[in-house]
């Protein structure tokens, strides 16, 4: 008991613990706001890994375009519903809204 009463004595103990203690529970980088970095890092690498799969699915898809006449107008047709001159295109629609 002694032991303890004369650590609380001192200075430099209680200065260092009350520094821990500060920069654990108080300071701007805290425990609690390194956590929240470090998840939003995570996420945010994972969405870096996402884009980066889409660039060059991207990428692909272009030099195919470039180079190749028929998957240009499959491209054409798809996505722009463009067509030839002596056909007619109908696009349908399907509703997915309930009424209840």
């Amino acid at each position: 008991m002694k032991r303890l009463f004369n650590l609380l004595k001192n200075k430099f103990f209680v200065t260092g613990i009350a520094f821990i203690v500060w920069m654990l529970f108080f300071d701007r980088n805290d425990l609690a706001s390194q956590y929240d970095y470090h998840n939003k890092v995570q996420k945010l690498e994972e969405e870096k890994e996402f884009y980066n799969i889409e660039i060059e699915k991207a990428d692909k898809e272009l030099k195919d375009l470039t180079s190749n006449i028929q998957s240009l107008e499959k491209f054409a047709r798809e996505r722009y519903f463009m067509k030839r001159e002596n056909e007619d295109v109908y696009v349908v629609v399907e509703d997915k809204t309930v009424i209840e």
